[in-house]
């Protein structure tokens, strides 16, 4: 396998944690499942998951939450069948979440005056543009 060497980040680039909630009615393994598609949403906007990054994938259902005291419980689930569109969906909504990160960024001065500056809306849809991952709704 050759690699560009110019495209391989020299350091660590930082590591991101993400969320999933969901309405859906899913069972500890399917959030699982879910939590794992986390990658896939991060591998479309070019994240490779360095080496020393801390990256943190959660996944979490509202569904099946009782106030009863009773000590039989009854749980509905997603069959893993029909689980296929929740795949799909946390996949796109990962990509969102980080386009929106990266338009609505601020430039920030942290400790020791190290700065990370924001990227402008119309540069963030160039760069997304010239990689083919904007979604103009062409396709």
């Amino acid at each position: 396998i050759e690699t560009n060497a110019s495209s391989v980040p020299d350091k660590d680039v930082g590591s991101i944690v993400v969320i999933v909630a969901t309405d859906a009615p899913l069972l500890p393994h399917q959030l699982k499942r879910l939590a794992k598609r986390v990658s896939l949403g991060i591998g479309k906007l070019g994240g490779i998951a360095s080496d020393s990054s801390g990256d943190i994938f959660l996944a979490f259902s509202t569904a099946n939450i009782s106030n009863k005291t009773s000590t039989i419980k009854v749980a509905e689930f997603l069959s893993n069948e029909e689980i296929n569109p929740l795949f799909d969906a946390t996949i796109q909504c990962v990509e969102e979440a980080i386009i929106n990160s990266l338009i609505a960024a601020e430039t920030i001065v942290g400790f020791g005056g190290v700065r990370a500056d924001a990227i402008s809306h119309d540069d963030v849809i160039k760069i997304l543009k010239k990689y083919n991952r904007l979604n103009d709704g062409t396709q």
